[in-house]
């Protein structure tokens, strides 16, 4: 069953050290999973590349508009237990892009 579409998209990047994907992911889905599931919803999805720019992991979050973002990224951001995954995988993360992209009609798509 495909999502609900959401008017805005939370597109991130990260970029992981060498040799460091399991470490990460383990340290992502232990520390940052259960706050994000409670701040910021059911994510859309998860991906790791394959090519390209490797050792990059991306995960995108929905939002029905830009107040709906900043409030959820606010309860993100000033949860009290956000600080220790932030912590435990700054060494992990080499670089990190955030993109906010919007939906658009396409009429001759039909889902």
């Amino acid at each position: 069953m495909p999502f609900p579409p959401k008017a805005l998209v939370d597109h991130r990047i990260y970029t992981i050290r060498l040799r460091k994907m399991p470490e990460f992911l383990d340290v992502f889905n232990r520390l940052a999973m259960p706050i994000l599931m409670e701040t910021l919803g059911t994510p859309l999805g998860f991906y790791v590349s394959h090519v390209g720019p490797l050792n990059q992991f991306v995960h995108l979050w929905g939002y029905d508009d830009l107040v709906d973002y900043e409030r959820r990224c606010k309860a993100r951001d000033s949860h009290p237990d956000f600080a220790a995954y932030m912590s435990a995988s700054e060494h992990l993360i080499t670089a990190q892009e955030t993109r906010l992209i919007k939906s658009v009609a396409m009429p001759g798509w039909k889902t």
